[in-house]
């Protein structure tokens, strides 16, 4: 009889074994699997953090261009106010159309 009794136990511990095994190698399945979504988690946050940071060097570039242009437009008001103003018509009419006050007198070199 303990040798039925024996077989039956030696039976139960190798289903035991078995399930152990199993359960084992379900394990190291499911710690590989993390270990790898990690690994791809990391490299996509080390290129997130490299756009990130193109970006805020084109933020910063395109800052710079608009304090230009806000500049220039500036300039820009600043001409547009003296085209109207009596000294830009009078320095315009001398210069390209060679015009003077009554009571100025030009001189022209030799020729």
């Amino acid at each position: 009889m303990k040798t039925k009794q024996q077989s039956a136990v030696r039976e139960k511990d190798r289903k035991k074994n078995a399930r152990l095994r199993q359960h084992k190698r379900s394990v190291l399945l499911i710690c590989m699997i993390l270990v790898a979504l990690s690994g791809v988690l990391a490299v996509s946050s080390i290129r997130l953090h490299a756009k990130n940071a193109q970006y805020k060097a084109q933020e910063e570039e395109l800052e710079r261009q608009i304090k230009e242009e806000e500049q220039r437009a500036k300039e820009v008001e600043e001409f547009e106010e003296y085209v109207k103003t009596d000294d830009y018509i009078k320095e315009t009419a001398e210069e390209k159309l060679g015009l003077v006050d009554p009571n100025e007198i030009v001189f022209k070199p030799a020729e």
